[in-house]
Parts: structure tokens; sequence; C-alpha cells
């Protein structure tokens, strides 16, 4: 098991998370159940997965819950991207939390390439 406050990707995925609620807080209301609802819960989700990746008992278990993060990550990236094309955000804000989130996919990237290099944890179920 692995002690998840402790790692820096953990670290930077709260705060990226306290980052998108307060920029969600600026979006129309009548996005609440839409983008809104979208983006907080694929910026939670990376730091839930690591977290519970951390609480499993192998390397390559972990590694998945890593790689599920890394999905979340993207998400996020994406879902930044369409608040800015639609005028909810600045590009200045959008991409300060792109910039984040990218910082975060390579960080994880890198935990999974450590803790399972022939992604073994793809043939587990």
């Amino acid at each position: 098991m692995h002690n998840y406050k402790e790692l820096k990707v953990w670290q930077k995925a709260m705060d990226f998370v306290v980052a998108v609620y307060a920029l969600t807080r600026k979006f129309p209301k009548d996005e609440l159940f839409g983008l809104t609802s979208q983006l907080r819960r694929a910026a939670v989700s990376i730091a839930l997965n690591i977290a519970e990746g951390a609480g499993r008992e192998t390397d390559a278990e972990f590694a998945r819950f890593l790689d599920i993060a890394l999905g979340s990550a993207y998400e996020s990236i994406v879902a930044l991207i369409i608040a800015q094309r639609l005028g909810y955000c600045d590009l200045q804000e959008s991409n300060a939390l792109v910039e984040q989130a990218e910082e975060i996919a390579r960080m994880l990237t890198g935990l999974i390439k450590h803790y399972a290099p022939n992604r073994e944890y793809l043939n587990q179920k």
C-alpha cells in the first residue's frame, strides 16, 4: 500500500479540484447539471482514484487506478477547452487549469510506467 497523502501528484490533484470548483462557480446556472457537474466530477475523480489505488495491495492494481485518474485528467482538459469555447471562462483561466491538468497527467504517466511498466494491470479482471 502507498501513502497517497505523500504523493506530489495527489497534492497537485487536490489543488486542481479546488481551482476547478472556483472556476465553475462562475459558469452559468443552467450548466449546473451539465458541464459544471462533468468538469467537477472529472477533477474530483483524479484525486479519488489516486487515493483508492494507493489502498490496493499490488503495484499493478495501483497502476490501474492511476490509469483511471489519467483518463479523468484528460477529460478535465477537454471540459476546460469546451468551457473556454463556450465563453464560460477566458483563455487565460482555462489555459492555467489545462496546464495544471497536463502536469498531473505527466506525473500519472510516470507513476504508471514505474509501477506497471508493461501495463500488466490491463490483463487483470
